[in-house]
């Protein structure tokens, strides 16, 4: 799955740019709140437009303080999947109820810096876990490889019947490091610059997806 991210998208044409990744299988969403990351994005409003101007699902990923408060309204809204940092809050499995009451999937995301083993028991009550692969806040980061072990460490959980879970990274997606990704066991690739800096974004998310499936192939024969 590739998930297109809008941070890389022209802000003054979020409509057109989401016709033009065509064939994507969830917008990604990028919403920061100047507090827990310094960075400072879009909201609920923009979520908002964007569900009447696609059909892609969204996939909004919560950069957010207090995400027992303002997660939940994401998911009534209609977004598909509202992954939010288990950095900001002491009670995760609380908010993925919440969540997952409201209508949406529930994703729970690691900074690189995180340790995934405290979070491998409640994984059970997610939808999604969300590998930061760039420390969140900012586009255009390079990739660090050495979070795959969470990939990994979590794709075994779920080949072995222990979880069902989607496995998401975001963070400096490309051609050149999304084979590495497949092939920890990665299901879907969050890419913004890769995508939205090309000429011909529909193209190269297929491409990209061709690069993931091919790569997780390999990894499986």
């Amino acid at each position: 799955m590739i998930a297109p991210s809008i941070l890389s998208a022209d802000f003054a044409n979020l409509a057109a740019e989401t016709r033009a990744v065509a064939g994507a299988d969830w917008l990604h969403v990028d919403v920061m709140d100047a507090h827990f990351v310094p960075n400072l994005t879009l909201g609920l409003p923009i979520v908002q437009s964007l569900l009447k101007a696609t059909d892609i699902p969204l996939d909004c990923h919560l950069m957010i303080e207090d995400p027992g408060r303002w997660a939940p309204p994401y998911a009534e809204a209609g977004a598909h999947n509202v992954t939010f940092h288990a950095e900001a809050t002491d009670d995760p499995v609380a908010v993925a109820r919440d969540i997952r009451a409201a209508g949406a999937k529930a994703g729970l995301s690691v900074k690189p810096g995180t340790p995934i083993e405290p979070y491998l028991e409640i994984l059970r009550d997610f939808d999604t876990l969300l590998v930061m692969s760039v420390e969140p806040g900012f586009g255009g980061q390079s990739f660090i490889p050495e979070v795959l072990a969470k990939a990994k460490a979590v794709r075994r959980l779920v080949d072995s019947g222990e979880l069902r879970l989607l496995v998401e990274i975001d963070g400096g997606i490309n051609a050149d490091t999304i084979e590495a990704a497949a092939a920890a066991g990665v299901d879907c690739f969050v890419a913004g610059s890769a995508v939205y800096g090309t000429a011909d974004p529909a193209a190269t998310v297929a491409a990209l997806r061709a690069r993931a499936a091919a790569a997780a192939a390999a990894t499986a024969r």
